[in-house]
């Protein structure tokens, strides 16, 4: 498991959704090319546990995962 950290935007926005348990988010990322990862953990509004490395910088949308 990899963990990314969420630029300022990011965090700023995860910090007005609510939590899906406590400290952390369940959430799925929208990348600039169109590919989606679903149900990511964020830890502390900014600490993104991933299996797949990736460039925060290339995340275009955050939502919570359904």
């Amino acid at each position: 498991m990899k963990t990314v950290h969420l630029n300022d935007r990011w965090k700023e926005i995860l910090a007005q959704m609510p939590e899906s348990g406590m400290g952390y988010q369940l959430i799925d990322v929208e990348f600039r090319s169109g590919r989606i990862l679903a149900g990511l953990t964020v830890v502390n509004g900014e600490e993104c546990q991933s299996d797949v490395e990736f460039d925060p910088n290339e995340i275009v949308d955050v939502r919570l995962h359904r």
